[in-house]
């Protein structure tokens, strides 16, 4: 399947050149949104998920605090008590002094296959209502991010998302950039409140994937299951973006349901 042929040039070449887009950038302000709730603990969690869904990347700075404590609509005492607890978990380092600020130091998950096998993870209608949320929320998303006239920046994003998972160095590097580019489809289909609940599918998912080994075949089987999904996005095919993503969420579900049970 040969993707570039469905691309304007100019996506492609804005991929090639490594160049990040003015879509990627905006990816931080999709996924974070004014707290709700006890604000603490509400960006403690928001936070804390856009790290591990690499929404912010290991070796990233934070946004400035004015500009972050806006878009997360808390207090900047608020904003510094959340980032604090974060840094005392380790997602986080802070430097201090001129050219200082918060650094994500968040590479990925444990895979390590041991670690896998150990970890306890509760099963049963918990496990399958992630997976049913999965399937009706994410499909849905790549349908109408396919109805939507995408700009170039978006076109080349999207391909850059989906590079990186193909290209990631080791398997923990893979399930961040796997993340990302499930964020980048619900984006570009443009619905705040979509992109809310493909947060909360990635989120519940990734601990769910924690819990069992990574496995090559199912890695390469993905790969083509998201450049089936992302072709037929810029092609502006609904029906068969919907279809191929269901097909990538069955079989995703197939295998947590064989593995964990």
């Amino acid at each position: 399947m040969v993707l570039s042929r469905t691309i304007d040039g100019r996506a492609r070449a804005g991929l090639d050149r490594g160049v990040s887009t003015d879509a990627a950038l905006s990816l931080p302000d999709a996924v974070l949104r004014p707290a709700s709730g006890n604000a603490f603990e509400a960006t403690v969690e928001q936070l804390a998920t856009a790290i591990r869904l690499g929404v912010l990347r290991d070796g990233e700075l934070l946004p400035p605090e004015r500009m972050l404590a806006e878009q997360l609509g808390v207090s900047r005492n608020t904003l510094r008590e959340a980032i604090a607890a974060l840094r005392d978990h380790g997602l986080i380092t802070t430097r201090r002094g001129r050219g200082g600020g918060s650094v994500v130091t968040y590479a990925g998950p444990d895979l390590d296959p041991a670690a896998a096998s150990a970890r306890p993870i509760r099963v049963g209608p918990a496990l399958l209502d992630v997976l049913d949320f999965r399937r009706i929320v994410e499909p849905g998303a790549a349908a109408l991010a396919a109805s939507r006239t995408l700009a170039a920046d978006q076109r080349a994003w999207l391909l850059e998302a989906m590079a990186e998972v193909s290209s990631a160095p080791d398997d923990s590097a893979h399930r961040l950039a796997d993340a990302r580019l499930h964020l980048a489809i619900a984006t570009v289909a443009g619905s705040p409140m979509l992109i809310e609940s493909v947060t909360r599918a990635q989120a519940a998912l990734g601990e769910l994937l924690a819990a069992i080994p990574v496995l090559r075949t199912n890695i390469a089987h993905s790969n083509d299951q998201h450049e089936a999904v992302v072709r037929a996005i810029l092609s502006g095919d609904t029906r068969t973006a919907r279809a191929a993503m269901e097909e990538h969420c069955d079989a995703t579900a197939a295998l947590l349901r064989g593995l964990i049970g």
